[in-house]
């Protein structure tokens, strides 16, 4: 495997430290309060959690459900065994093996499951009075405690966990799926894949499906990087101020049909995008705030008056950009279903071109012709 980041590697290694730092400190306090009840220790397998719930977040195999249950059974399983007077060496196998065995019937898939049934049968003489109690304390709390502690120490470094499965939904809360996943393979047919190789541990299947996802965007990438953005760009631009006057803008929307204008300052340099979503969200938020009709605030916005709105209040500032030397693969993602209308050409600052979804869309029809004329004749 590739090494992982450094950042991350710290990320993930400073948070099983602390993780297991407070841990140690609240079951020091909860002895403490208890009278020094050795119900509050620290187990060694927890360290084998904090890898995964700190270091792999994504993986199945780390998600609560299967940390917390999965130690816990692992310890039910192993106290049960230890009731059967076996001997060490036969409790530490069937304790083991039954450990695996009530993980995989549970949906509750935990490797360190596995090392907590083993060091309950290896340490029950060194317990007194072990008993199912043991289960609930330290094992369970134990665990629980440190998945809490991943929780909130993922979400306040970036990272997202417990890791859910996206909402049906589509991003345009509709029920459709993103355009780029609309070909390909369902959710079930990830999974299916992934329990034919094996891998359903490994990897869920929505992580499954980003990872195709991106190898696809950049497959295209490379298909059509033969061609630039200075091939398929718009040239002839109409561009506004970051001073014209939204009652322009509107006149500019109609008069060209355009859809998203580029925004310019008084140098020429490019400062954002201008759309007409834009403008409506503008005069949607007008009305709210000044509890007025939205026609009413739509055309009071519009005049073209002294003191009235600007372009540069409601352009969008934070845009993609690209390169004239760029392929248009690039594009493919990045027009898609990400938001973005338009991908505007920049050279040293300035805008040379835009190319539209329109402009992809053409590009892309005329290829796809061409290569099945190309492949019949051949």
């Amino acid at each position: 495997m590739s090494r992982p980041k450094p950042a991350e590697t710290l990320r993930a290694a400073l948070g099983a430290g602390l993780g297991l730092a407070v841990c140690g400190i609240v079951l020091l306090a909860l002895e403490t309060w208890r009278g020094g009840s050795s119900d509050f220790l620290l187990i060694a397998p927890l360290g084998a959690t904090a890898f995964l719930v700190f270091a792999v977040p994504n993986s199945p195999l780390a998600q609560p459900w299967s940390a917390v249950v999965g130690n816990s059974v692992s310890a039910l399983v192993a106290v049960a065994v230890l009731g059967l007077n076996l001997g060490t060496e036969m409790s530490a196998g069937l304790g083991v093996g039954g450990a695996i065995l009530a993980m995989a019937l549970l949906r509750a898939m935990h490797p360190p499951g596995a090392a907590v049934a083993l060091a309950t049968v290896l340490s029950s003489s060194d317990i007194a009075g072990l008993s199912f109690g043991f289960v609930l304390s330290p094992v369970m709390l134990d665990t629980a405690l440190l998945v809490g502690l991943a929780v909130l120490y993922n979400r306040l470094t970036g990272r997202k966990y417990p890791f859910r499965q996206p909402s049906p939904a589509g991003q345009h809360a509709t029920a459709d799926a993103s355009p780029e996943r609309r070909l390909g393979l369902s959710a079930d047919d990830l999974a299916a894949v992934l329990d034919r190789f094996n891998l359903s541990a490994n990897i869920g299947a929505e992580d499954f499906g980003r990872v195709l996802a991106a190898a696809e965007a950049e497959a295209a990438r490379r298909y059509f990087d033969d061609l630039t953005c200075s091939d398929v760009m718009s040239r002839d631009l109409v561009c506004v101020t970051e001073e014209t006057r939204l009652g322009r803008v509107a006149d500019l929307f109609r008069v060209h049909g355009f859809k998203t204008l580029p925004v310019i300052d008084n140098d020429g340099r490019f400062r954002g995008l201008i759309s007409q979503n834009d403008l409506i969200q503008r005069a949607r938020a007008d009305a709210l705030l000044r509890r007025d009709r939205f026609s009413s605030a739509l055309l009071g916005m519009l005049e073209n008056v002294r003191g009235g709105a600007l372009a540069r209040d409601v352009m969008t500032a934070e845009t993609s950009i690209v390169a004239p030397e760029d392929g248009i693969g690039i594009l493919v993602q990045l027009l898609s279903d990400s938001g973005v209308q338009a991908a505007p050409v920049l050279s040293d600052g300035r805008i040379i071109g835009i190319v539209t979804r329109s402009d992809l869309l053409v590009v892309l029809a005329r290829r796809t012709i061409l290569a099945g004329l190309i492949q019949r004749a051949a």
